[in-house]
């Protein structure tokens, strides 16, 4: 493909390889907050590349994989009321909730629609005044610019039959909590190059500041995430505590204003709860006063859901970085792609479901 053959050349990957392992005097241990880029690292084999060099664990960084259980329910109880229809990604259908998932709710004749775009979700409503059109708005900061411009399109249009279910998260936070916390064993992140591209920099400027721990902002390709590995070890090595920007072609220091601006006129910051890890304050996103009308959670009564994560899924070890996917008892026997316990397991962009597809054979029965 134009453009992307280079960033995954194998010579070049293996040349960038050997200078990390050439260039560690210990293994060290690095988290990736993407799950995108966790993808890429297991499908690429880049761990194995790396050998004892570094130890890579994975982030809290997908979007389906950490929204709560509850907010699944919310979103069931909605797709079963009769003049509902529930606009999804297609991401969100088959994880599961307390008792079932959207697939299902689907199956039964629940009105359940896949999108690309919260766009089709407006036009949807604008042509179907009859229905009640509830689009699951989920994603961190990447998508949220697409949700604003939703509401601000659907406010000009004046529609009275279009709302989200939000359940924006933010990625700053989420490191905050993991570098405050005890177990915390990381010692240097790759920030997640989509996330950046929108919000820019600043912020986790402020966490290396804070927490002298070395960030790369990365992308998403074998040679970007290597490459993205190789600064951070340097640092490491040197004893250098910085920001460095290896996704450079797409990221520029303060992002992309018209963007965040979108998102500031529309949402505010909200304490938000993740799902496996719990209440994490200022962590999220939430429709601001004025466009209450717009939200689903006010205007269909849904906070009485609540609802338990199952005891035996271990996908907030996971998020955590505290486990492999492959540690998890269930992992591959009770919990498969095609019966999963947990969320990370069926998004596509969830640390189970990267190991089911690539690393099911280093599972130990």
């Amino acid at each position: 493909m134009k453009y992307l053959d280079e960033y995954r050349d194998a010579k070049i990957a293996h040349g960038i390889a050997a200078e990390i392992r050439r260039g560690s005097t210990r293994p060290w241990v690095l988290m990736e907050i993407c799950g995108g880029q966790t993808h890429t690292l297991m499908r690429y084999g880049i761990d194995d590349l790396l050998g004892d060099s570094v130890q890579l664990v994975h982030g809290p960084g997908c979007p389906v994989c950490v929204t709560p259980i509850e907010t699944i329910d919310r979103a069931i109880a909605l797709a079963r009321m009769p003049d509902v229809t529930l606009v999804s990604y297609g991401d969100m259908l088959r994880v599961p909730g307390s008792d079932t998932d959207l697939f299902h709710v689907k199956a039964e004749g629940g009105d359940v629609r896949v999108v690309y775009s919260p766009a089709d979700a407006v036009q949807l409503a604008r042509s179907r005044p009859d229905r009640k059109v509830v689009f699951f708005a989920i994603g961190f900061e990447t998508t949220a610019p697409a949700h604003a411009m939703a509401v601000l399109q659907a406010e000009r249009l004046g529609l009275r039959n279009f709302s989200l279910l939000v359940s924006h998260v933010l990625v700053p936070p989420a490191i905050r909590t993991l570098l405050s916390s005890p177990k915390n064993r990381v010692q240097g992140f790759i920030a997640p190059g989509h996330v950046c591209a929108v919000v820019g920099c600043k912020d986790y400027e402020q966490l290396v500041n804070e927490f002298k721990v070395p960030i790369v902002v990365g992308g998403f390709e074998p040679l970007d995430l290597l490459e993205a590995i190789r600064m951070l070890v340097a640092q490491l090595e040197e004893g250098r505590i910085e920001l460095e920007n290896q996704y450079s072609r797409s990221v520029q220091y303060a992002g992309n204003r018209p963007a965040q601006e979108a998102v500031a006129r529309v949402f505010e910051i909200a304490n938000r709860k993740w799902r496996g890890i719990g209440p994490i304050p200022v962590s999220g996103l939430c429709l601001k006063e004025v466009y209450a009308l717009f939200d689903a959670e006010r205007q269909f009564d849904l906070e009485m859901i609540r609802a338990e994560e199952p005891s035996e899924c271990i996908s907030a070890e996971v998020l955590l970085g505290l486990k492999k996917p492959t540690e998890c008892p269930a992992f591959g026997t009770r919990c498969t792609h095609e019966r999963p316990l947990g969320a990370p397991m069926v998004s596509s962009e969830g640390a189970c479901a990267a190991y089911y597809q690539y690393r099911r054979h280093l599972v130990t029965l």
